[in-house]
């Protein structure tokens, strides 16, 4: 079947197989390999992105589900000229990672995480991060410097409005 799918901006059409995953589309169509293909069974969230600007599993969602929405990924959050998303800043910055096979998929879910939350909501508590995270696993354990990230990206100006 023929779908377009936006990716980061640019359409990317292809005639695919009604079978294909997201994240495969995503990898293998548009060559975008910072999503992870983690476990296929929506545990781990190494393959999260943004679709029309809410977290979702890839591995879980079919392409042509998606034909014809925005999708996000961790290669579309960075400004053209290369400046950094202020959660990739805040994972980099507080050492949010350890192998980094995990970070596309947090920083992604930190993002919609935080672009959730009403402007006027109180600042955003770890324990709420923690939660805002179920679902997507660090093997490395390295739970304490993505909330550490978390937090500081939460104080960004541009992140608050």
């Amino acid at each position: 079947m023929q779908i377009s799918i936006t990716i980061n901006g640019s359409e990317v059409a292809a005639d695919v197989e009604a079978r294909t995953l997201l994240v495969q589309y995503i990898r293998d169509v548009a060559g975008l390999k910072g999503t992870n293909i983690g476990c296929d069974t929506t545990s781990c969230g190494a393959c999260t992105v943004l679709l029309d600007g809410q977290s979702v599993k890839s591995c879980t969602v079919l392409a042509a589900q998606v034909a014809g929405r925005q999708v996000t990924t961790i290669e579309g959050l960075a400004e053209a000229d290369g400046t950094m998303h202020p959660v990739q800043r805040a994972f980099h910055e507080n050492h949010g990672l350890q192998c980094g096979f995990c970070t596309p998929g947090m920083v992604m879910a930190i993002t919609s995480l935080l672009a959730e939350r009403p402007p006027d909501a109180a600042p955003i508590t770890a324990e709420e991060v923690r939660l805002g995270l179920e679902g997507n696993l660090c093997r490395c354990t390295g739970y304490h410097n993505i909330v550490v990230a978390a937090l500081a990206a939460s104080r960004v100006p541009e992140l608050q409005s």
